[in-house]
This record gives structure tokens, C-alpha cells and sequence, in this order.
């Protein structure tokens, strides 16, 4: 991950609405609020949160109390949470009614921009949070690829790839957020654009535990398959019809082919120069 993440956003989006007006505590000092007064951003990147290690940190709440403050900036009705929602949640089932914040006063989208940066650094996101994090913030900020690669630290083609995930079925996505299968699965599986397909495939990627390579393999195997299928079957002709196309190659010299119908058809015979349709002709008229 580069360094001065955010920085880039800053030059690239104009500057935010007055803050509201609230009696701020002195720059990095945690001070302990209300968990009533705390409210989830609507608008947080990450969506999932894994349960086992959720009940693994309350437990460690309850035993040691939250030892890392969580980043709030205050609305209207309490305060807003930038980044450590998983924090709270726990601090929550943990029951603690007071937890540590650290308030800083800026408007949405810069929360948003912190909220998205520090998952990302953490690697907190899966593939489908962070594509949903990409364009969020590209509508919001009406960025284009190139531009976001220069916000997050991230390369234009990483970003164009994982946004293509969105493109997935619903149920696939969520298998990639279950962790069900991996990010590298599911491009592999966006090659199919038959989504009952995909979600077939998904599925035997799954209960298979198909790495992805194998997963590969196989959309190459499927597309193979639909292609052939696509293709016209070649219909085999009679021997009488070979037999006569044989007989009418020896008489006029050339590729005769005879195309028969339920009740008509037709004889096609080539000629490769004007010289050799001289020479058809006065065949013809001499037969």
C-alpha cells in the first residue's frame, strides 16, 4: 500500500461544507461517549463481518475492556462512526455502555474516504465490499478509474477487475463474501455470461474445492462446448449424391456441388478464371 493514501482525494475533490458547529475535544484525545449516542454509517464499505471473529473480540471486551478508541465525527443526534464499527458492534454485545471515541469533526465524504482508506489498509474489505467501496466513490466524487487508482494506492487494472465482480449473480457475490470461494474464482467464472451457468459452475467450484486454475480449466471446457453447440451440424451426404457430384467433377473438369432440398435443389459448379466460364459454356452448349 503507498503511503499518504488520502492525500490523493483531497486534491481531486473540491473542498467540504462547514462542519457543524460543536465543541470539539484537543486533536488525537479519546474521550468516553454514550454507546446510545453512536450511530453505524449507512454508507461504511464493509458490510460483512465475519462472526467467529466478532465473538472472539467480545469475549476479549469483556475481559479487558475496548483498549483501541474508535473515530467518530458528530451529526445532528449523537455522533457518526468513521472507522471501527466492528469495534462497537462488540463493545455493544459485550455490553459496555460508555466506550473511548476519538471525535473529529469533517463532512460525509471525507468520513467516507477515511472509512474506505483504513479498511483497506487493514485489508478488512472482501473483493465485493471493495468494488462497492470503488464505485461509491467514484459516483460520489465522479471519478474515473485512473483518477481512483491515484486516491487509494491501487493500479488502474486492479481496480477495473474488481469492479467487474459487481457484474456477478447476487448469489455468487455472496459466496465470495461468505469466503466460499475466492475472488480469482469469480473472475474466472465472469467469462460465462449465462448466469445459470455461472451459478452452476460456482457451485461445483464449491463443493469441489476447485483451486483456480482448475476453475479455469473448467470455463475453458464449458466454453468450448457452447461453441460447438453453436456451430451448424454438418449434414452428411447420401453416397448417391457423392457418386454424382463425382460423375459431374469428371465431366466439366471442376468442383461441382449439389445442394438437395425436400422438393428442390440446386447444382453449383465452380470456376476459378473467366477463361474456364468461357470454357463451361461451350460445354454446355455442346452437350
Amino acid at each position: 500500500m503507498k503511503g499518504g493514501l488520502g492525500k490523493g482525494l483531497n486534491a481531486l475533490i473540491p473542498a467540504s461544507k462547514e462542519p457543524l458547529a460543536v465543541n470539539i475535544p484537543p486533536k488525537g484525545d479519546a474521550y468516553k461517549v454514550s454507546i446510545q449516542e453512536i450511530r453505524p454509517n449507512k454508507d461504511q464499505p464493509r458490510k460483512h463481518f465475519d462472526k467467529d471473529k466478532l465473538e472472539t473480540l467480545v469475549d476479549s471486551i469483556k475481559a479487558h475492556g475496548l483498549i483501541q478508541p474508535i473515530v467518530v465525527r458528530p451529526i445532528e443526534q449523537g455522533y457518526e462512526i468513521v472507522a471501527g464499527e466492528r469495534r462497537w458492534k462488540a463493545s455493544r454485545e459485550a455490553g459496555l455502555k460508555e466506550i473511548p471515541c476519538i471525535i473529529k469533526e469533517m463532512d460525509q465524504r471525507t468520513g467516507l474516504e477515511i472509512a474506505l482508506i483504513e479498511n483497506l489498509q487493514r485489508e478488512d474489505l472482501n473483493a465485493i465490499e471493495e468494488a462497492s467501496a470503488y464505485k461509491q466513490l467514484m459516483e460520489f466524487y465522479g471519478l474515473t478509474q485512473e483518477e481512483l487508482s491515484q486516491v487509494v494506492g491501487k493500479s488502474r487494472p486492479h481496480i477495473a477487475n474488481t469492479l467487474r465482480l459487481l457484474n456477478l449473480g447476487e448469489k455468487i457475490k455472496q459466496m465470495v463474501v461468505n469466503e466460499e470461494i475466492t475472488s480469482g474464482h469469480a473472475r474466472a467464472l465472469l467469462r460465462l455470461t449465462d448466469k445459470n451457468l455461472q451459478l452452476e459452475t460456482a457451485q461445483k467450484v464449491m463443493e469441489n474445492q476447485l483451486s483456480v486454475r482448475e476453475t479455469e480449466v473448467l470455463v475453458d471446457n464449458l466454453l468450448t462446448v457452447k461453441i460447438k453447440k453453436e456451430q451448424p451440424a454438418q449434414k452428411v451426404k447420401d453416397y448417391h449424391l457423392v457418386s454424382l457430384e463425382d460423375s459431374l467433377k469428371s465431366l466439366f473438369g471442376t468442383k461441382v456441388n449439389i445442394v438437395k432440398g425436400k422438393k428442390k435443389g440446386k447444382i453449383e459448379i465452380e470456376y476459378y478464371s473467366d477463361e474456364e466460364l468461357e470454357r463451361l459454356i461451350d460445354l454446355f452448349q455442346r452437350v
